[in-house]
């Protein structure tokens, strides 16, 4: 069983447990089994095999480009009924009705030479021919028994050398490249779960800032009707009432966009119900830099593209100063040959046939265009290793600031959480003391709770941010710092 299958079968068990233990259509979810889900069966994940397998099959096509082709060739029959003029023994012409009957067959078998740019072949054919003049027929066979020979052009450039080179190079660059695909998926389905956590959060809070503002209002009717607080105390109490019933709508409206968009981006049913676990952080790490950016330089698939690309420009100037000069092309082929009227006799006493060319190309004036073009190839070549050499530099400071987001990020949720702690205190401190009577600002309260919510669900961002930044990471250097492994994918699966 593959890989994606086993994956696929642990999401259906888990989808089938969880439903079952619920004892209704909710689903409840962890961050770890989005991202998975994500990775398995979203759209950017579809596209991302898609173009894996169409790198794979280009490659595969490359490669048989280097292999031994046999091919069969054959005309059954090539007809020709015509009048043809035939000079007669007195010097004068005669035309006279003719049919030709011909049927050919030939294998052969070619194998190019990649680093001389040259081919090898070696074939056998028959051919038959029927020449009918009026009412006779004349049949004769010819017969190639064998040929080998060789094609090989000089002074010429070799692409088939520089693809050799090059083709490699870009198949391992698509499978980086799927593998960076893979983390953004990822770090796609990190927002879309804490946008859905967030929007979740959001109902929870303003249905109990709706619950709070009630029970507060009720007691502060109680309070006026026996002249303890001022009726401007009264409104403000039921103002808040009103505004925290308005943001339950809202709130619920937003989730259940987030709710669609989060479907959608996983491909689930529309009638399951969903619920996020909050992740929780048990242990903090940190990343070194000089880790990070040696693991960047070896598996980005940037480091292959910056050496593809120079090899690309280098194999250019190689074309500029090969083509519009001096060229030559060798040909030479042996063969065993022989022609009877009969079958049997055509493969019977054969006779050598041997051929062999060199023919040359050498051109007088060009009005400077071969000049131009190696000046205007080496430009190019000049101008890719200096964008090469900035890019370069950007990518190290990219990761350099990458790993000094994450790592402060243990401190940022830190203070997150306090705050959260303290913010939680606060307001229920303060909501006691004005149920007890004994703060009579319902100013400060407000205050309180506003504080509550938003250290709350800044505590959350700032969960998002670690798990957004630590995928980027991943992303940026192939490598699961948490386990301390190397990404790997298999390959030969994404193929099924």
């Amino acid at each position: 069983m593959n890989q994606f299958l086993f994956r696929s079968l642990i999401f259906a068990i888990s989808f089938l447990v969880a439903i079952n233990l619920t004892g209704q259509d909710t689903l409840k979810l962890t961050l770890d089994e989005v991202i998975q889900m994500a990775q398995d069966q979203s759209p950017d994940a579809q596209i991302a095999k898609h173009r894996y397998r169409s790198s794979y099959w280009f490659y595969r096509s490359f490669r048989a480009e280097y292999l031994p082709f046999l091919q069969l060739e054959a005309t059954i029959p090539d007809i020709n009924r015509t009048i043809q003029a035939i000079p007669a023994q007195d010097g004068s012409t005669i035309y006279t009705p003719q049919s030709l009957q011909s049927y050919q067959v030939g294998l052969s078998l070619n194998q190019r030479i990649g680093f001389t740019g040259g081919e090898v072949f070696l074939s056998s054919g028959l051919r038959r021919l029927d020449n009918s003049l009026t009412d006779t027929t004349v049949t004769q066979y010819l017969t190639n028994i064998i040929n080998i020979g060789y094609r090989q052009p000089i002074f010429t450039y070799n692409e088939y050398k520089w693809n050799k080179l090059i083709e490699p190079m870009r198949f391992e660059e698509a499978q980086r490249i799927y593998i960076e695909t893979s983390e953004d998926v990822a770090i796609r389905a990190v927002d879309n779960f804490f946008q859905l956590l967030l929007a979740q959060i959001q109902v929870k809070i303003a249905q109990k800032n709706e619950a709070n503002y009630d029970t507060l209002f009720r007691i502060a009717q109680g309070r006026y009707n026996l002249g303890i607080i001022a009726e401007n105390e009264l409104l403000q109490l039921e103002l808040n009432l009103l505004q925290s019933q308005a943001s339950v709508e809202d709130a619920e409206l937003n989730y259940q966009n987030r709710l669609f968009l989060f479907k959608s981006y996983l491909r689930l049913q529309s009638d399951i119900d969903i619920e996020l676990i909050p992740p929780v952080l048990k242990e903090y790490f940190d990343v070194s830099t000089d880790k990070a950016l040696a693991e960047a330089k070896n598996n980005r698939s940037s480091g292959l593209e910056f050496k593809r690309r120079l090899l690309e420009a280098e194999s250019q100037v190689k074309r500029a100063k090969m083509e519009g000069r001096f060229d030559a092309q060798l040909f030479a082929s042996f063969g065993l040959t022989q022609t009877s009227g009969n079958l049997q006799a055509a493969y019977q006493n054969p006779l050598d046939q041997e051929v062999v060319t060199l023919g040359i190309t050498l051109p007088i004036l060009d009005w400077g265009m071969a000049r131009g073009q190696i000046k205007m190839a080496q430009s190019n070549q000049d101008l890719e290793i200096t964008a090469i050499e900035q890019e370069r530099i950007d990518f190290e400071q990219n990761v350099f600031l990458q790993v000094m987001q994450f790592n402060m990020q243990e401190k940022q949720l830190g203070i997150a959480a306090k705050s959260d702690t303290v913010a939680q205190k606060r307001f229920e401190v303060t909501q006691l003391r004005y149920r007890i009577g004994k703060v009579n600002d319902v100013i400060e309260l407000e205050k309180a709770q506003i504080d509550n919510d938003q250290a709350k669900l800044g505590y959350y961002q700032a969960l998002r941010t670690y798990w957004q930044s630590y995928y980027q990471l991943r992303k940026l250097t192939h490598y699961d710092f948490q386990k301390g492994t190397p990404i790997t994918v298999s390959f030969d699966d994404l193929l099924n």
